[in-house]
């Protein structure tokens, strides 16, 4: 298994991309220098708790997710969710629903 910090830096920079946020702008946001959050991201620093709390309310997610890891793929969810959306019409409706909510919300 890999460092924990490696893996609790990966989710930072995957939600903080998400999210559409350079390394500086998120930085000044949570009261850190860039370069430490770049350290955060690669594993060479662990983030604080209080860190933790102010990446979260920034970036709108709970602590805890920054420690939720899967190894899945992209491609891997792309052929699960493809699937169970073929097969499945109820699924199908649903997805539609939360993606028809998502993009009325964005608006």
């Amino acid at each position: 298994m890999q460092d924990i910090k490696v893996l609790v830096g990966q989710r930072i920079k995957t939600i903080r991309k998400n999210k559409k946020f350079t390394q500086e702008q998120l930085a000044e946001l949570i009261g850190i220098e860039p370069q430490s959050l770049s350290y955060m991201e690669t594993g060479k620093f662990s983030p604080s708790p209080d860190t933790l709390q102010k990446l979260g309310e920034v970036l709108g997610v709970r602590a805890y997710e920054f420690y939720y890891f899967e190894d899945v793929t992209e491609k891997e969810m792309e052929q699960t969710v493809i699937g169970a959306l073929k097969n499945d019409r109820k699924f199908l409706k649903l997805v539609y629903n939360i993606y028809k909510s998502i993009q009325y919300e964005a608006k």
